[in-house]
């Protein structure tokens, strides 16, 4: 397992990480994993290498903390090597303080994670989400409190545009307060829009790339059919399913995945292999968080890091991108060059 420094910190952090978001569901709910099998999961991830762990306190669905119960349960005795990150934002309540990354919210949202989680620390805390009601100052004010207070090593944000992480940047600066390490954003071979102005400004900044959704909700597996039901998994899961049927389920993808699949085989791997080596392929991304319901799937995306694509290939998934991304100009003059990390 190949291991990252995570942002200007001097934590390392494997490049596979293991996303929880399936782990802990209430029995009975359609393709998520148990108690049990789920701590078995998590302790034959740390097997293979992985010492870095992604929650957040309204995972899973139908069980909000059910998550970070699972996980702190999984990591007795195994605590101080591994990396654990979770998340503030989401509703925990009906109250309208329940929410949010106000100052109020965030001390008692982590207090209720650090008790879930069964630990006095947590090593990455990330806003979930943007909260468009509360400053920015507010809320890396009370981030800095719980670094000095020793309950949060480092900070992160997921979900955030390439402003509003430049601007929190800038305010971290301006008030001598923590700043973001990591950023967690969505990337995959069907959504590459960081690229344009977040991967650049993170490699610019010394930010951490922590990405999620490598597999675009199972679009990637190659187990769907257009014009046909989905098979059980993410797309049949309620409101999540929508989300990620509105997200990635439309004919330009399945053509799309169609030609991956073509290149994955030419490879000799599977198309979840090759989508999660394609993500790692890039020196800018941190780590690539991917969830898993079986030890047999855990096996096939942890070989991922192991598989090393050419340029030809490459080159062939840039084509694939560039055939079937929307036919408009950009707004930017000119096309973004990366720089190098």
């Amino acid at each position: 397992m190949e291991y990252r420094k995570l942002g200007r910190t001097g934590i390392k952090v494997s490049r596979f990480c293991l996303g929880t978001m399936t782990l802990g569901m209430q029995v009975g709910v359609t393709t998520q994993v148990g108690e049990k099998e789920s701590i078995e999961l998590i302790k034959s991830a740390l097997a293979a290498g992985v010492n870095f762990v992604d929650t957040a306190n309204i995972y899973p669905i139908g069980n909000p903390g059910g998550s970070e119960e699972v996980v702190g349960k999984a990591l007795k005795g195994e605590r101080h090597s591994v990396v654990i990150a979770t998340k503030v934002n989401a509703p925990t309540g009906p109250g309208p303080n329940d929410r949010g990354l106000s100052r109020k919210h965030i001390m008692k949202a982590v207090e209720d994670s650090l008790r879930r989680l069964q630990t006095d620390y947590i090593d990455l805390y990330y806003t979930h989400t943007p909260d468009y009601d509360t400053p920015i100052e507010e809320t890396l004010r009370a981030f800095d409190d719980l670094v000095h207070q020793g309950k949060v090593r480092y900070i992160g944000s997921s979900n955030f545009y390439a402003w509003q992480l430049c601007k929190a940047l800038w305010v971290s600066d301006l008030h001598n307060l923590v700043r973001f390490q990591c950023i967690e954003p969505i990337y995959n071979l069907l959504t590459r829009d960081i690229e344009v102005e977040l991967i650049p400004l993170c490699v610019s900044e010394g930010i951490g790339v922590c990405t999620y959704n490598p597999l675009a909700g199972e679009m990637l597996t190659g187990r769907h059919e257009f014009g046909k039901p989905p098979a059980e998994g993410r797309f049949t899961l309620g409101n999540m399913g929508k989300m990620y049927a509105e997200r990635y389920w439309s004919d330009v993808n399945f053509q799309a995945v169609d030609r991956f699949k073509k290149i994955a085989k030419e490879h000799g791997c599977t198309l979840p292999q090759f989508a999660l080596a394609w993500i790692l392929s890039n020196d800018a991304i941190t780590s690539v968080l991917s969830g898993t319901i079986s030890p047999e799937q855990l096996k096939e995306n942890l070989a991922a890091t192991e598989i090393k694509l050419t340029q030809e290939e490459l080159k062939a998934c840039n084509e694939v991108w560039q055939m079937f991304r929307p036919p408009r100009p950009p707004y930017y003059v000119s096309p973004a060059r990366v720089p190098q990390p």
